[in-house]
């Protein structure tokens, strides 16, 4: 059996918020979207990739979403470092950085946190 990665999902409070900041801070884009009786689905893509983000807006989910410990979180590998971290630096998003490890996490709206990691030496993006 082989298998295939397509896609990640969160659940977000404001579907629009959302799409906003991962337009600004990744440049992710809307591929989809789906409505139903009481939700939202947006995929989002990087135009690069297969792999989508899957935001969930449940209508009736107005509060925050508790997110344990907040351990878990999504990698995005970026062509240029300095240029990332100073655009979320200026959107105050950086939450954790680990100078030590040579990356840095940013947090949306709704708590998630997001690795930003740098090309490895002779990789292009």
């Amino acid at each position: 059996m082989k298998s295939k990665f397509l896609h990640s999902n969160i659940n977000v409070t404001d579907i629009d918020r959302s799409i906003n900041f991962y337009g600004q801070a990744l440049g992710l884009k809307e591929t989809r979207r789906k409505r139903g009786k009481n939700f939202t689905i947006v995929f989002l893509g990087d135009g690069q990739t297969g792999h989508q983000l899957e935001l969930t807006c449940l209508d009736e989910h107005g509060q925050p979403y508790d997110l344990g410990e907040n351990e878990s979180h999504i990698a995005f590998g970026v062509d240029d470092f300095g240029e990332a971290h100073a655009l979320h630096s200026d959107m105050g998003c950086i939450c954790y950085e680990n100078h030590e490890m040579g990356i840095y996490f940013i947090e949306d709206p709704d708590g998630y946190w997001m690795e930003i990691i740098p090309p490895r030496p002779g990789e292009n993006r």
